[in-house]
């Protein structure tokens, strides 16, 4: 079962001070963190007060976030847990999520890929970083204290421009 810490409230503000909230959450090292990570960022971007900020694309969110937390469980040691950090952005909005894991070696190809490189389409992995580095408005890693943090940013789209549930 995940463990949330930290402000892990639903609303996109925190309590009176107007900053954007932020959740840090623990998922296991396992396949299933997988579609707890997506169902988490629903939750997250669903259940936030749209008023606050502008928010990313939800579908975009879940999928580049689903990619994050797959590669950590695929390509770290099983040891300890992964966790997920989301955090909504102040003005211009959007979010900015990152995926910590044990690993202190970061992903190779998260950086711009050389465009005289051509692409194989018959590829079987490796599509992951190319849909982060694609979708989202910036991209990256950093170490931390117990291995690195693989993150991207998705920018705010205004209210009347979000696609509106039926």
């Amino acid at each position: 079962m995940p463990e949330a810490t930290g402000p892990a409230t639903g609303s996109a503000t925190g309590p009176a001070t107007g900053t954007p909230a932020s959740w840090h959450i623990r998922l296991p090292h396992t396949t299933a963190a997988v579609p707890i990570a997506r169902a988490l960022i629903r939750a997250a971007l669903n259940d936030t007060d749209p008023g606050t900020a502008d928010l990313p694309d939800g579908d975009t969110a879940e999928l580049l976030t689903a990619e994050l937390v797959a590669n950590a469980v695929e390509h770290t040691a099983g040891q300890g847990p992964i966790e997920l950090v989301v955090e909504l952005l102040a003005a211009p909005g959007g979010c900015q999520i990152e995926v910590h894991d044990p690993e202190p070696a970061g992903p190779g190809a998260l950086v711009r890929p050389d465009p005289e490189v051509e692409v194989d389409p018959w590829q079987e992995h490796g599509r992951g970083l190319l849909l982060i580095r694609a979708l989202s408005s910036d991209c990256g890693h950093r170490p931390t204290a117990h291995g690195k943090a693989v993150w991207f940013t998705l920018p705010g789209i205004p209210a009347q421009r979000r696609r509106q549930e039926p």
